[in-house]
């Protein structure tokens, strides 16, 4: 990868009238003001359709786009909605805030008004993209399914034929639930469709995109309800144990996040397929994919179903190299990140150092007054990837306050910060003058924005993944100061002859 830059923002934090960010006008906004900035780089969270808890990371399938995201002025300039249909919907008032009820009860009731008007019309493309997408068959079913059993868990579905996704409920619901299953199909055409659309603009303006790869996928997704035989799980499809991680800077409690655990040996005899169909998924999404919780591949943290923390759990043997050279290599046109965060060992180590791939130093984790912490800039390495913070970690205008003050002290001194000096942009500097070859900003670091636009606060259940951008918060000032800064440090794309 060449030295390069980017900006972390989720599309849900984009600006628009209608409660959350989408694929429409504010991001190709976004995607000029990246260009005009000097950055060669997009990072997204996950862009899944959300479940509980409205997190990126539990999503109903790994392979689906998010209907909220699908842009609703593209719609009514396709003919398939009015500016009144869309006005008529209660929004919220908040413009900075995402309102997830609101986007739920206002959003289906116009996409199904899509489907109706949209349906016959875009018969054979549909069909072509359903036969592209093997996926969308299965994920279709199983939301039309959900719906039919009142957004229920599939584990809590009262037929138990469907719930264990028999063939002949199978095709039985598929027959009784045409048209919701043609609604869920039609979604996701349109999705892709409007994806694709901002995915060629950003090319076209030397952006690509880094997407994030959640290691495990949600107990309640269609990817466990369709496959269960990939997972952990009992004769009755429910999980022994559970995914999380162990007490860590994070969290005292350690954090249980409950997905159904993967049956290595079963994807080792296979050829470690469904990886393959489920990294063909993101290649059609992004340009560059983050491997969450690669430290998971080494060893994970098995927690037994059922218990109210994370603490009880025990380490089990990941897959390994022999996994990471297996996608790694069939990939081989794909570029990849590790996120190696989390309790480190020499074997994890091991197999970041083994794997070839880049992991990540993160600032505001290297302030501890130790020299030698691999996170300060002086001991980073060019195959890496240096982040001020990431989504799970406060705004640097947040985290001054709340650090230890000896690491803050430790802090100033390092970076030479006078009193007067702007933090966000002193650690802005550190990570441009970083040898890693990638460095990512926060959008919230940039603007210099504090507590009240952290986008996640990990073992906290709610309030999260929900700030946004107000419309003209992005400038051409903020631009051109980015440029400037980008432009010193040797990351700024190289200019074409005749631009």
């Amino acid at each position: 990868m060449k030295r390069s830059s980017g900006i972390l923002l989720p599309v849900f934090s984009l600006p628009s009238p209608y409660g959350i960010g989408t694929l429409g006008k504010a991001a190709y906004d976004f995607v000029d003001f990246l260009e005009a900035a000097g950055q060669s780089w997009w990072q997204l969270l996950p862009v899944g359709p959300t479940g509980y808890g409205d997190s990126p990371y539990q999503s109903f399938s790994t392979y689906a786009g998010n209907p909220y995201f699908i842009d609703l002025e593209l719609l009514r300039k396709d003919g398939l909605l009015t500016a009144r249909e869309i006005k008529a919907e209660d929004w919220g008032a908040a413009l900075g805030c995402v309102d997830y009820e609101k986007q739920y009860n206002a959003r289906f009731k116009l996409l199904e008004r899509v489907c109706e008007r949209g349906w016959e019309r875009d018969a054979a493309e549909v069909e072509l993209f359903a036969e592209e997408n093997p996926w969308v068959s299965d994920y279709a079913l199983y939301m039309a399914v959900k719906r039919h059993f009142d957004m229920k868990a599939w584990t809590d579905w009262p037929d138990a034929d469907i719930r264990l996704h028999r063939p002949d409920a199978v095709a039985s619901y598929r027959e009784r639930l045409v048209p919701d299953v043609r609604l869920f199909t039609y979604i996701q055409f349109l999705f892709y469709r409007q994806w694709d659309a901002l995915r060629t603009y950003a090319k076209e303006k030397g952006v690509g995109l880094i997407g994030d790869l959640p290691i495990y996928v949600s107990l309640d997704s269609a990817d466990v309800w369709a496959e269960p035989e990939w997972f952990q799980l009992d004769e009755n499809n429910r999980p022994a144990a559970v995914a999380g991680v162990p007490p860590d800077y994070f969290s005292a409690e350690g954090q249980l996040w409950g997905n159904p655990l993967y049956d290595w040996a079963e994807m080792e005899r296979d050829g470690y397929g469904w990886w393959i169909r489920r990294i063909a998924g993101a290649q059609k999404l992004y340009d560059v994919v983050r491997i969450d919780h690669f430290r998971g591949l080494e060893s994970y943290w098995a927690v037994p179903y059922g218990a109210q923390t994370a603490k009880n759990g025990q380490w089990i043997k990941g897959p390994g190299l022999d996994f990471v050279v297996r996608i790694t290599g069939w990939f081989h046109d794909m570029k990849f990140i590790a996120e190696d965060l989390g309790i480190l060992t020499p074997a994890v180590h091991e197999l970041l150092d083994a794997s070839g791939l880049p992991g990540m130093k993160v600032l505001e984790f290297a302030f501890d007054g130790d020299p030698d912490n691999a996170y300060l800039p002086h001991s980073h390495v060019r195959n890496s990837v240096c982040y001020v913070g990431t989504h799970d970690n406060a705004p640097v205008m947040a985290w001054k306050d709340e650090v230890d003050k000896e690491e803050l002290k430790f802090a100033r001194s390092y970076l030479g910060l006078g009193k007067e000096d702007a933090w966000n942009w002193a650690l802005l500097r550190a990570g441009m003058g970083s040898v890693s070859d990638l460095f990512v900003m926060q959008m919230q670091d940039c603007l210099g924005f504090g507590k009240e636009a952290r986008m996640n606060t990990p073992g906290v259940l709610g309030g999260n993944w929900q700030w946004r951008l107000l419309p003209g918060q992005l400038d051409k000032k903020l631009a051109k100061k980015l440029l400037r800064l980008t432009a010193m440090y040797g990351r700024a794309p190289e200019k074409k002859p005749g631009e």
